[in-house]
């Protein structure tokens, strides 16, 4: 009988763990670009959102709502005011919103660097409290909007200590579902994210709808 080799592995997984131990992140993407990150850890809540669909929905409506339409406005230096080009964007956001009902959102508010930390809270969230207003004036109920908590200058898309408009935003994003809506409590997830899809295979109907002495085919009837 040949003898075993005994290859001792504490020191492979000990090199692997330090290998694949550290997470590189971004602290400059985007508020919620993990949905619902605040779950993490939950692990009840967590099992409860996988198993029953909502949490691949949810991620895959983020994606929709971000590919569609602009989910970004734009604001003057030191201003919570929309100008015109924010409003417009913000009723292409309404129209998309109004589709889906069953939907809730957040609207993130974001500064530039100049000023102080505490100035810049408050101002990103003024930012997001008047994209909340606007889009109620289009018809979205504010029990499914909600403007979270600023997260000022923490955020920059362009890392500069100036002045820079592109940092000066608001963020829209899908945060999940609305619990009393029928569709939801019926766990009918995939109903709400490809509605148009469902819709888009019906086959248009062949039926004719004529009148009498109408023209059929080269023919009268």
């Amino acid at each position: 009988m040949k003898p075993f080799l005994i290859i001792p592995l504490i020191g492979v997984l000990g090199a692997c763990s330090q290998a694949s131990g550290t997470v590189y992140r971004s602290y400059f993407s985007e508020a919620g670009a993990l949905v619902d990150g605040g779950s993490f850890g939950n692990a009840n809540m967590q099992n409860t959102q996988v198993m029953s669909g909502e949490r691949a929905y949810v991620f895959d409506l983020s994606n929709r709502f971000a590919n569609e339409v602009m989910t970004t406005v734009n604001f003057a230096f030191n201003s919570s005011q929309l100008d015109a080009g924010a409003r417009d964007t913000l009723r292409e956001q309404a129209t998309w919103i109004r589709q889906f009902p069953e939907v809730r959102f957040k609207v993130y508010g974001h500064t530039d660097a100049v000023g102080s930390d505490a100035f810049n809270e408050s101002l990103g969230m003024l930012r997001a409290r008047a994209v909340v207003a606007y889009l109620a004036t289009q018809g979205i109920s504010t029990s499914r909007l909600e403007a979270v908590v600023s997260l000022g200058e923490a955020q920059p898309l362009i890392v500069t200590q100036g002045r820079e408009r592109r940092n000066r935003r608001t963020v829209t994003e899908v945060s999940g579902f609305v619990k009393s809506h029928p569709i939801v409590m019926d766990g009918q997830y995939a109903q709400v994210v490809y509605r148009e899809y469902i819709a888009s295979g019906v086959p248009p109907s062949t039926i004719a709808m004529v009148t009498e002495g109408s023209e059929i085919a080269g023919g009268t009837e």
